[in-house]
């Protein structure tokens, strides 16, 4: 389970005294655990699955990314640089993303048996919600949300 590998890297990460890379991870960790409180109540710990880590991790590396734009942007770039390290850290546990190419050509799969199903998708507004549903579930976490909206709307558009 990915909640022990990251605690087996905390103990690395403390025997070779990367003071970042524990830092992270604890609060990665503390994350993972409060937010399988709030899902599951007291069976957390059974009912913890790696997916909901990721989701964690997922939602970290947002902040991360947010708070090193912000940080360039007000000149403060050593903090910038903690955040970028953060960061860098987080990334590693997230699975591999999709290429470009490759998000096209899944995309185009959803689009094509989407469009056939609801033609009126093709002019996009309210289904396209529904689109970006069916594209989420079928990329499966391997790609940003932001990604998949803009290649759906440039296939749409074809």
């Amino acid at each position: 389970m990915l909640l022990d590998s990251l605690q087996q890297d905390v103990n690395t990460s403390l025997k070779k005294g990367d003071s970042v890379r524990v830092g992270t991870l604890r609060f990665l960790i503390a994350a993972s655990r409060n937010d399988a409180i709030s899902k599951y109540g007291n069976a957390w710990e059974t009912s913890l699955k790696d997916d909901d880590i990721i989701d964690v991790i997922k939602k970290q590396v947002k902040t991360h990314k947010e708070s090193v734009l912000a940080f360039e942007k007000a000149g403060r770039s050593e903090l910038a640089q903690k955040e970028q390290q953060e960061l860098d850290i987080l990334q590693t546990f997230l699975p591999k993303e999709l290429t470009d190419e490759e998000l096209k050509v899944m995309l185009t799969e959803v689009v094509v048996s989407e469009t056939q199903r609801d033609p009126s998708l093709r002019s996009g507004g309210q289904g396209f919600g529904l689109l970006m549903k069916s594209a989420m579930a079928k990329v499966g976490g391997q790609a940003d949300g932001g990604r998949v909206a803009n290649v759906l709307k440039q296939l749409l558009q074809k």
